[in-house]
């Protein structure tokens, strides 16, 4: 069973990170418990906007100021499936409430309500997501894979991706590039 619990948290890959899917990654950690852990990647947008996914879903959209937003690859698993990660929790047919504030969502009335103007405040559509089997995640944080930092709402929601991984960084105190020059173990 995990002794910790890092829902609503980042995962900071370290620059050592070997695997192509999460070297210089920032994940939001959106459950993580005794089963494992589920997480979405937040800052590698991939060739597709919020517009094309609709059209794509024979889904129009009334809004063109998030008509260009982009999707992001959400992690390895499932890359066929849509994943929006919200803010407010609403009452969408599939959502994980990842706290109060935030929800992450699976069912296509989210983006049906998105495509009408009437979906959440802010939001992050993923394509595919990160998982862990049970004690995954704690055997690679014991390897130095990863560091952790509580997440913070503006860094998901409010910040360009090419952001999101430095200004997580700077919540440990610490600077990505530093980081890689002076990366070992103890």
């Amino acid at each position: 069973m995990s002794s910790i619990n890092l829902t609503h948290h980042f995962l900071i890959a370290m620059p050592n990170m070997a695997d192509p899917y999460f070297s210089r990654t920032l994940t939001y950690i959106c459950e993580h418990n005794d089963q494992g852990a589920l997480g979405l990647v937040v800052n590698r947008p991939i060739e597709m906007t919020l517009s094309a996914l609709l059209e794509r879903l024979s889904l129009p959209i009334s809004d063109a100021a998030i008509s260009g937003a982009p999707i992001y690859f959400g992690g390895p698993v499932q890359t066929d499936r849509g994943f929006v990660l919200h803010e407010p929790v609403g009452n969408w047919q599939a959502t994980l409430a990842v706290r109060q504030a935030i929800g992450l969502t699976t069912s296509k009335d989210i983006l049906e309500a998105v495509g009408r103007g009437e979906g959440p405040k802010r939001m992050l559509v993923t394509l595919g997501y990160a998982g862990w089997s049970p004690g995954q995640l704690e055997q690679e944080l014991s390897q130095n894979a990863w560091l952790t930092v509580e997440a913070k709402d503006a860094i998901l929601f409010d910040i360009p991706a090419e952001e999101r991984l430095p200004k997580a960084m700077q919540l440990l105190g610490l600077d990505y590039a530093r980081l890689q020059d002076a990366a070992g173990h103890a």
